[in-house]
């Protein structure tokens, strides 16, 4: 098997950072303008397309070839650019970018270089920002570079030479990735759910741009009006700026405000009388709805036929969890109306008097109606399905945690369930009617905050207060929800004592169905702690050491993103972390399983977010059954693991 490296630089006047890739690349003046490559390891050689020079046969040939495999770090990039004027199969290609993604660094081929201690020469050159900036995007006309709207070669020919040497460079660090890592190979399966990935997001999704612009339409409206009314109440310049406004506030409340998080201002609207103060505050809260943004990102990422693409980023999380991209699908806002369609059909034709009077606050409903942007083709149908309580059975059936094993065997109340095994009460007295049913809040946030060695502080931040629990309350639960689940408990400690003792003898150990091991390769530079999963894949944890943690003891630490100052550093970790790293990527596992499986049963699935898929059928064909039976059959390498989908068809997307 030959190879061969690429790296491309290209240009178009759609902004790849708003639109994405896909209408980027779509543009009638997109053009690729240099080509770097390596055969076989070789000395890297550039095409300057741009200048007139063209692709030498035998590497038109060697795209198309199945027994030559093309390597680029973010391979689709390359992949869907370079098939606008040749043909090159997405299963031939590898990707620098998930190899190292895999093995638990971090994205960007600059970061991931770093990272994995290149030599400075060997780094991706510093000004490769300025460049792409001078000669892949359009420029502003002025009457110092002749009023033109682009940057060409022979307007800048140092700079230029200067291009293609970063393009050749770009290519030697990929290189340089794959060969650091070629010891810790990303598994076929992986391979293969990459290549539908691809797939995926290349078919994408329709977007409803009527709604779309009806929204954003009646949004500047309303928040016009909303702006107007707070200049009214408060005679600030800009009632927006936080400063003004708090100096505001506190002159007209006669106390401090300490900040206008959104947490601050909705604890402030629910404490304070009726008048100024509270209305500008509600109006703070109106105009602060981010969500509008997304109907913003449809519009910008929308290609000609009405579809948006790249939605997905494969290989998001350590976890191996997918991530969002433009609209960020992974974290839309839910929605309570029961008139959907209704709503939905007043903001197309912008009818924003009938909308306020029938549901009162139009930006929350706008918030609302943002997953029903997304439709299916003409003539077609949603089957959402999704995982019921996918994690829940993950570490039950891991833990091998008995109780919760016959509940989700049967009835599946896993918070009605907790609750009785918490309290001693009988799980048919926690029922509506009865006065046990307030238990079921005990329960639901103990299940949501608790099974990754969370304490009263997870509870709290899992909105205990908010559901009428008091603090002094909290340690109680946390004890009782331990006591009921020993296992999972045992779980913590054991898969955090057997990572020490990994470390400290080099030797590999087994906890339930996971496998720790020390893996280290010398002339690579590679050392990494791993966790084997029941699905064969890899957990990394990169250059892994212990030391003593804040609280005293002696801990795993490995380098990672901290999530907290977003650098590459040491990062600590404990059992709890651990266990739910592992129960997340076989989570994640048993949903590559079921995309995997609806795509060999001719299934096109158009997004997924979290545990749920988003499938588009024709109408005729719409079996919500058959999709939700095939994410619920077993899996070879899980047996036992109680797996159940539940799920319904939708002219729009939703939450049910």
């Amino acid at each position: 098997m030959r190879h061969l490296s690429i790296d491309i630089e290209t240009f178009s006047s759609v902004d790849i950072r708003k639109a994405g890739l896909y209408k980027y690349a779509q543009s009638p003046d997109f053009e690729v303008l240099l080509f770097a490559y390596s055969v076989d390891g070789q000395a890297v050689q550039i095409v300057d397309l741009a200048q007139g020079e063209t692709l030498p046969v035998q590497i038109v040939t060697a795209l198309a070839d199945p027994n030559v495999i093309k390597h680029a770090y973010n391979a689709p990039f390359e992949w869907y650019c370079l098939n606008r004027f040749w043909f090159t199969p997405i299963e031939q290609w590898r990707d620098t970018m998930l190899h190292g993604l895999y093995c638990g660094y971090t994205a960007g081929l600059a970061a991931t270089a770093v990272a994995l201690g290149l030599p400075e020469d060997k780094r991706k050159m510093g000004i490769g920002s300025a460049l792409i900036r001078t000669f892949c995007v359009p420029c502003k006309p002025t009457s110092k570079n002749g009023n033109r709207k682009r940057t060409l070669p022979h307007h800048e020919p140092e700079k230029w030479q200067l291009f293609k040497d970063y393009c050749r460079q770009d290519v030697a660090v990929e290189m340089e990735i794959e060969r650091r890592l070629s010891m810790f190979p990303v598994p076929d399966q992986e391979q293969r759910l990459w290549e539908l990935d691809v797939q995926i997001n290349a078919n994408g999704v329709a977007v409803d741009t009527e709604l779309v612009e009806g929204a954003l339409g009646i949004n500047d409206i309303v928040t016009k009006e909303l702006t107007d009314e707070a200049v009214r109440l408060s005679g600030l310049d800009n009632p927006k700026s936080v400063q003004q406004l708090t100096k505001w506030l506190e002159t007209e409340l006669g106390e401090e405000v300490a900040n206008l998080r959104k947490d601050t201002v909705s604890d402030l609207v629910t404490s304070l009388d009726d008048g100024a103060a509270k209305r500008m505050l509600e109006i703070r809260q109106e105009l602060s709805k981010t969500s509008v943004k997304k109907y913003t990102a449809m519009q910008e990422s929308v290609c000609a036929d009405g579809r948006v693409r790249g939605l997905l980023q494969f290989y998001g999380a350590r976890t191996g969890r997918w991530s969002g991209r433009l609209v960020q699908v992974q974290n839309l806002p839910r929605n309570y109306l029961e008139t959907l369609s209704h709503a939905r059909e007043l903001v197309k034709s912008r009818k924003l008097d009938a909308l306020r009077f029938v549901y009162g606050n139009v930006p929350d409903t706008l918030s609302q109606l943002i997953r029903t942007a997304f439709v299916p083709a003409p003539g077609h149908v949603f089957l959402v399905a999704d995982f019921s309580a996918i994690e829940a059975r993950v570490i039950a059936w891991l833990a091998g945690e008995q109780w919760r094993m016959d509940v989700f065997a049967t009835h599946g109340k896993i918070y009605e369930a907790s609750a009785s095994q918490m309290f001693g009460v009988p799980i048919e007295r926690i029922t509506k009617g009865n006065s046990e049913y307030s238990l079921r809040q005990k329960g639901k946030v103990a299940e949501l905050a608790l099974g990754y060695q969370g304490a009263a502080g997870a509870l709290i931040a899992m909105g205990a207060l908010n559901m009428g629990l008091t603090e002094d309350e909290l340690p109680d639960i946390v004890h009782r929800w331990r006591s009921s689940n020993k296992r999972i408990v045992d779980l913590w400690y054991s898969l955090e004592n057997a990572a020490i003792d990994v470390m400290h003898t080099g030797q590999p150990a087994g906890v339930k169905n996971l496998i720790l091991a020390r893996e280290s390769h010398h002339s690579t530079g590679q050392d990494f702690l791993t966790i084997t999963l029941p699905s064969g894949r890899e957990l990394f944890y990169p250059r892994p050491f212990l030391a003593v943690n804040d609280k005293g003891r002696e801990a795993l630490h490995y380098y990672g993103v901290n999530q907290t100052t977003k650098k590459w550093e040491a990062v600590p970790t404990y059992g709890g972390k651990l266990v739910e790293n592992v129960v997340q990527s076989i989570a994640r596992d048993c949903l590559a399983e079921s995309l995997m499986r609806l795509a060999a049963a001719g299934y096109k699935t158009t997004f997924h977010v979290h545990d749920e898929v988003i499938v588009e059928v024709p109408t005729e064909n719409a079996d919500l059954d058959a999709v939700t039976s095939l994410m619920g059959q077993p899996i070879a390498w899980a047996p036992g693991l109680p797996l159940r989908a539940d799920g319904f068809v939708t002219e729009f997307y939703k939450k049910d």
